[in-house]
């Protein structure tokens, strides 16, 4: 019985032997027992462990087996004041650090987030993505996040993380120079400008950034509707060589409506820029000395009946009046030639 009590005041082993996922931060549960001189510190992969001595942080080991006396507790025997003779026992917290990668994290803005574009002034947006780290600084994430605890979870630190992403997509927008619409349409630049920014926040809390990115913007009705409207003048290019493509396209299906020439303008609701466009094209055919236009049955005394058969047949092959219509002209051009 004695051997088993004075067995038991005394750690030979300390290890984290069934790590939690979820668990960040351990303390090895040290109680009233002490370390002994010799003892095995055992860390496996993706963990590290530190010695505290009082809340103040000492050495850190990475992964293997080590031996812990004053050659492998350098910090450790500076703040015991130990000399050359290693103190055995000692009591030290113990605190192992699970730095694994810590994988799809999701961020989202709760509430619309007010940045400030220089095409748009200020707009609200709501987005959000996915972003993994992992701890690399122990003594660092000790210090400013954890302290002393007896174990810390992602859940607990994430929601700091996440408002500091949310400070930095504000600032990504604010101060980026990029346009807020390019900036939208291509969220594989804004998730690199983000990161840049994150990446030195997360280093001031012992951590790593491994990747962050923009998986969506909601952006508001206004701003999207401007958005497509880009985006759809970009795909028509020239305006007015896309307005001519669409009256020459016209032209020919009028000339096949019912009423012919004379129902272009209500068959397609182009109206009085059809009619000129249609003039211009008959001008050398009927000119009367009153400027006005005249019908095409009407024959230019000056013109050379020959001359407008011709005009009128290029105008039925080029598909600009209908065969009715060139049938009326003809006859009329016939009449007034042989009487």
């Amino acid at each position: 019985m004695v051997l088993d009590f004075i067995k038991k005041q005394f750690i030979d082993v300390i290890q984290w032997e069934s790590p939690d996922e979820k668990t960040l931060v351990w303390r090895f549960p040290v109680a009233d027992q002490e370390i002994q001189n010799g003892a095995s510190l055992t860390v496996r992969e993706a963990q590290m462990a530190m010695f505290v001595d009082e809340g103040v942080t000492a050495d850190v080991f990475g992964a293997g087996r080590h031996t812990l006396n004053t050659q492998t507790l350098p910090l450790l025997t500076n703040l015991k004041n130990w000399d050359k003779l290693f103190q055995s026992p000692f009591k030290s917290d113990v605190y192992f650090f699970n730095t694994k990668q810590q994988l799809a994290r999701k961020w989202g803005t709760a509430q619309p987030v007010t940045v400030r574009d220089a095409e748009f002034g200020a707009v609200q947006l709501r987005s959000f993505g996915m972003y993994a780290y992992k701890i690399t600084d122990p003594a660092v994430f000790f210090k400013e996040v954890s302290g002393v605890v007896e174990s810390y979870t992602g859940e607990q630190l994430e929601a700091q993380l996440r408002n500091i992403v949310m400070t930095q997509l504000a600032a990504a927008f604010g101060n980026s120079g990029v346009p807020f619409l390019d900036m939208a349409a291509n969220q594989v630049l804004l998730s690199q400008k983000v990161a840049e920014l994150l990446a030195a926040e997360f280093a001031k809390l012992g951590l790593t950034l491994e990747n962050f990115t923009v998986e969506s913007i909601t952006l508001p009705e206004a701003i999207q509707k401007a958005l497509d409207k880009k985006i759809s003048m970009g795909i028509i290019g020239d305006m007015g060589k896309y307005t001519q493509y669409q009256t020459a396209e016209a032209i020919p299906l009028a000339a096949q409506n019912e009423g012919g020439l004379a129902g272009i303008g209500a068959g397609l609701g182009v109206g009085a820029g059809i009619g000129q466009a249609m003039a211009g094209a008959m001008a050398g055919m009927d000119q009367p000395q009153t400027g006005q236009t005249a019908p095409v049955q009407t024959a230019s005394p000056a013109e050379d009946p020959q001359a407008k058969l011709a005009k009128l047949k290029t105008l039925l092959d080029n598909g600009l009046i209908s065969q009715a219509d060139y049938d009326n002209a003809k006859a009329e051009v016939l009449k007034q030639l042989i009487g």
